[in-house]
């Protein structure tokens, strides 16, 4: 580790623009002593039973729960995520434990397959230690729907946070410490992107998962691929919403507002682009609006606040940049389409009609609150847009007629389909894309056998 520089990493109040904190990077030697720690007390950890293991779980659920205002509050400061969804996503992350420790054994156990042996199957064992490249937009839930289940299968876990968060990534490592984890199990590293491919070269880490950007996924996976380790990528989306012509539109509209807007429209599972039949159009259009309009936007730290600011100043210019190009395409500004004027990083919810292919709001993926309107006159044409994007990640339907709801669902390309409902992910679901949203899974039983030797057991003689 001896060309990696320490750095420093500051966390600023995007409602506010003060600065929160001032954090010391790791140096090179501390980065080796956190390793070798890691492959230590990994290699202890694999020999204990998995519903021991298991059950540590139920200790991070309560150091959570026991926290959870303070916790809600630093999520809600370093990032601007709206109190009332700080204060949901602690608690996600303690549902998530407890799933684990209830579930774990039972998805870690043997497997019988009847061969030619006197018996064989297969056993899930640990890789060893896997490195979590995590986001700043669910500071707390992006880290632990990794580390449960990866725990819970006889991991040790190493984080690398967005740089954004550091006082996250560091409360997030106190929390396995508090609940009596052993300290080389996981550590939250403080280090600059460009020190990751020395992190992932490095013979001591096993595997990479990462949720970003496809663009710094794609690096990542190179950086990975070149070592020959695995990885689980969950990468950006531009998630269609399809409103097909026998939906409720009144719901349809009402679960909108929700489906964008959540985490100020910074989440790679908001529906982005709104397919809409162009029967139904209009009145979806006008009843969207009209609770977009409703938003109460202002500091994330009140109640009642909806929307916050966006979490860097860069960010929202971008996004601006897209709505202005979208605009200039052809599309309509029916709400929004603004920065609002004053201290923080905030941008007017914002609703564009008449988007179409070509549209920058309808080719990339826009990472902030704003809603793209495209209107069709079929299904198939509904369907045919909707997998026009190079992301996969996962698809809202709308319909009364669920087996026509059921039959568009089977051509939409995506890790998941929702029908009737928005996207969220789920302990018990597996959740991931396809396309350039990623590969692997997380969450449920497919989530947890990501980082375990799937490992063939045979035992003779042969019959």
């Amino acid at each position: 580790m001896a060309e990696l520089t320490r750095e420093t990493f500051t966390a600023i109040n995007p409602a506010t623009e003060d600065v929160l904190a001032t954090l010391a990077g790791h140096s090179a030697e501390e980065i080796d002593s956190i390793l070798d720690r890691a492959v230590a007390a990994q290699r202890a950890w694999r020999q204990v039973p998995v519903a021991q293991r298991a059950a540590k779980l139920l200790d991070v659920a309560r150091v959570l729960r026991e926290g959870k205002t303070e916790y809600a509050a630093l999520i809600s400061d370093e990032m601007g995520k709206p109190i009332t969804e700080a204060l949901a996503e602690v608690e996600k992350c303690a549902v998530t434990a407890e799933y684990y420790a209830e579930n774990a054994p039972k998805y870690l156990a043997p497997e019988d397959i009847e061969s030619n042996a006197a018996q064989s199957g297969v056993v899930f064992e640990p890789l060893g230690t896997v490195l979590a490249i995590m986001p700043w937009n669910y500071p707390f839930w992006q880290f632990f729907r990794f580390a449960a289940p990866a725990l819970a299968a006889g991991n040790a876990t190493i984080l690398k946070h967005a740089a954004n968060v550091p006082q996250s990534a560091v409360a997030v490592a106190d929390i396995l410490e508090k609940a009596g984890f052993d300290r080389g199990l996981f550590a939250s590293l403080l280090i600059s992107s460009r020190s990751v491919a020395a992190i992932i070269a490095d013979e001591r880490i096993a595997a990479v998962t990462l949720t970003g950007s496809t663009e710094v996924g794609a690096i990542v996976a190179s950086q990975a691929g070149a070592v020959l380790k695995k990885q689980v990528l969950e990468l950006g989306g531009s998630d269609p919403y399809l409103v097909l012509a026998d939906a409720d539109v009144e719901k349809a509209a009402e679960v909108a507002v929700k489906a964008r807007f959540t985490n100020n429209g910074q989440s790679c599972v908001n529906s982005k682009r709104f397919i809409v039949h162009e029967d139904i159009a209009d009145q979806f259009v006008a009843s969207f609006v009209a609770r977009v309009e409703a938003l109460v936007v202002g500091d994330p730290r009140q109640p009642a606040t909806q929307l916050g600011p966006m979490a860097r100043a860069n960010l929202r210019d971008e996004l601006h940049a897209q709505v202005e190009a979208t605009v200039a395409a052809g599309a309509t500004v029916r709400t929004g389409g603004h920065k609002i004027q004053g201290k923080g990083y905030f941008y007017a919810p914002t609703v564009l009609d008449h988007v179409e292919p070509g549209h920058t709001a309808f080719d990339e993926e826009t990472f902030g609150p704003v809603a793209a309107v495209i209107r069709v006159s079929s299904n198939e044409q509904a369907i045919a847009l909707a997998n026009q994007t190079e992301y996969g990640l996962a698809a809202t339907i709308w319909s009364q007629d669920l087996d026509t709801a059921r039959a568009v669902a089977s051509q939409i390309d995506a890790g998941a389909v929702f029908i009737n409902g928005m996207v969220a992910s789920d302990p018990r679901l597996p959740f991931g894309g396809i396309k350039r949203s990623g590969y692997g899974r997380e969450l449920g039983k497919y989530g947890i056998r990501e980082f375990t030797n799937m490992k063939t057991l045979w035992v003779g003689p042969a019959k």
